[in-house]
């Protein structure tokens, strides 16, 4: 057994030190990894069908562009259950250094994809090895920084907050994606189709360098060293995941589809959505998405800091139902088609998801066994994205190609709203629990 592996007495000022360097860790590295992953899906928007489907209709060609997308979320599950083995078996630390070298040379390799022009159709091929690989890394991503930061919580008072700091890498990933894009669009001007779009792609890898360096730096959490030394370490956590905590898998990722799949239409879609049918620019769109971004860096960890005080699960169920409200409110603010109105609906459409997405770490990590944890907490919340974040802006293209009306769409995000409020309740809350112990879903 390594020396880092051994729990070992702590002063508080040092735990309070491993404390603060884990949640800086998972936060930089979780923000690395998303800006990868949504640098891919604004350029899909704006880029992917014009270039690697030029021979198809427009809609259609968007339609196929979100489903090379959707690819990604059908791979994050796979990386859930790849990652999550390992980071039950081997520790935290090591796990997220392979995620996030893989998710970053996936990026990097986007950039360098020929046209269909150069290639032909093994243009959209490698793009979909490149999209899975991307989904694979951030699949066994998600877990292991809030497990991370959560693990090195000294009181189980403030794990909400806590564990809301990587789910922070969120809005900052698309907002340093949607920076990238938007400034490669001013430099490259009428050049950006050809060449300013791969320019955030390669710039991927030094922001890995950087995070590698940060998460080199950090020990492994004091609740898997206590397990490695108790030697209760599982040989097949996936499979005892399934075997133990099947109604916590289940309910976890039902319980997303109201967070997840409206974000995806509020930040993807909506580039279809808005200079297609609304006719407004792409700036416009991405100038509104960073400021909802600046905004999400206070309402994602307020949320997770208010579960702490009214709980988990009754905060989780006031965001499902604004969500499902706003949806229309959304769509109605859009279809004024006034510049100023438009982007006021895409500057508050993250309120909502925030609500559920700050409280919505620890609640899943907490209905899992900290032998289980990480493989638990993977598969939960990652299976979402077959049923939610995937399907989604493919689901919103489909209905508007058919009732060319945002509402459909509205009434998709309320179905997921009422699917979520349900699966929620049915949750058990864990908030302030003591999660050190050993508890198998019972």
């Amino acid at each position: 057994m390594s020396s880092a592996a051994m729990p070992t007495a702590r002063s508080d000022a040092e735990h309070r030190k491993q404390l603060r360097r884990a949640v800086i860790a998972s936060t930089v590295g979780t923000t690395i990894e998303w800006y990868d992953f949504f640098l891919y899906s604004i350029v899909t928007g704006l880029v992917f069908a014009k270039l690697y489907f030029p021979e198809s209709e427009p809609l259609v060609g968007t339609l196929k562009a979100f489903a090379i997308y959707a690819v990604g979320f059908v791979a994050r599950p796979v990386g859930a259950a790849i990652f999550g083995h390992y980071g039950d078996r081997i520790g935290r630390k090591s796990t997220l250094i392979a995620t996030l070298i893989l998710m970053g040379v996936a990026t990097f390799l986007v950039a360098f994809v020929p046209s269909y022009e150069a290639i032909g159709v093994w243009g959209a091929v490698l793009l979909t090895l490149l999209r899975f690989l991307q989904g694979v890394g951030v699949g066994g991503e998600w877990a292991g920084s809030v497990l991370m930061s959560m693990e090195w919580a000294k009181t189980d008072k403030h794990r909400g907050f806590i564990a809301s700091w990587p789910q922070f890498g969120v809005p900052a990933g698309l907002f340093l994606a949607n920076l990238a894009v938007l400034i490669c669009s001013w430099l490259s001007g009428d050049q950006f189709l050809v060449w300013g779009w791969r320019v955030p792609f390669f710039l991927s890898m030094f922001l890995i360098g950087i995070g590698l360096y940060i998460r080199l730096r950090v020990l492994e959490t004091p609740l898997f060293a206590k397990l490695v030394a108790e030697k209760k370490i599982e040989r097949t956590p996936i499979i005892e995941a399934f075997r133990q905590h099947p109604k916590e898998i289940l309910l976890s990722a039902l319980a997303r589809l109201a967070e997840q799949a409206p974000f995806y239409i509020f930040t993807a879609f909506v580039f279809t959505y808005g200079t297609v049918h609304l006719k407004t620019s792409r700036d416009l769109i991405l100038s509104a998405l960073l400021a909802a971004s600046l905004l999400s860096f206070f309402t994602v960890p307020f949320s997770g800091w208010l579960s702490d005080r009214i709980g988990r699960r009754k905060m989780y169920m006031i965001g499902a139902a604004s969500m499902g409200i706003f949806a229309f409110v959304y769509y109605a603010m859009l279809n004024t088609m006034i510049p100023e109105w438009i982007f006021f609906a895409i500057f508050v459409s993250l309120i909502p998801h925030n609500m559920m997405y700050g409280p919505q770490a620890a609640m899943i990590a907490e209905a899992f066994t900290g032998r289980l944890r990480y493989s638990g907490a993977s598969l939960g919340y990652q299976l979402a994205s077959i049923i939610a974040g995937g399907p989604a802006p493919l689901i919103a293209a489909a209905l508007y190609a058919q009732y060319k009306s945002g509402y459909a769409i509205a009434v998709y995000i309320l179905a997921c709203a009422v699917v979520s409020l349900i699966a929620t309740w049915m949750l058990k809350d864990y908030t302030n629990k003591d999660i050190s112990q050993e508890y198998d879903g019972k």
